[in-house]
């Protein structure tokens, strides 16, 4: 049986591109470890597991709502990196904006508003 849903996922997914990592269950069609690793030498990060949690909380509010307002984004991510200092510790880490960048590395579409500096970004 399990051959024929290898034989399935081949038809469906030629590519291969839709499979997903099992670290990053709420990850986009297309998103890939990879490709983010990617977009943050771009961004000249090197990704470290605070970085990969973020990507985590971001698609997770992703996955529970289609276009999640930029509060909620936020406050998911205070709430994950509290014991590190939360807001001044995700700047830290991603100088660009928590929710911007971090958007671009979980290749999700920021909400409206993301790149104002009171929430997102400092650009």
């Amino acid at each position: 049986m399990r051959e024929a849903n290898d034989i399935m996922k081949a038809i469906l997914d030629p590519t291969g591109q839709n499979e997903r990592d099992e670290s990053f269950p709420n990850a986009p069609r297309g998103w890939s470890l990879e490709l983010a690793s990617k977009q943050a030498l771009e961004e000249n990060l090197e990704l470290t597991e605070d970085h990969l949690e973020v990507i985590r909380v971001l698609q997770a509010c992703y996955a529970d709502e289609e276009n999640p307002p930029v509060r909620r984004l936020a406050d998911a991510l205070e709430a994950r990196f509290k014991e590190k200092g939360a807001r001044k510790y995700l700047f830290q880490l991603l100088p660009g904006g928590p929710i911007a960048q971090g958007c671009r590395l979980a290749n999700l579409v920021p909400p409206s508003g993301s790149t104002d500096e009171s929430f997102g970004s400092v650009r």
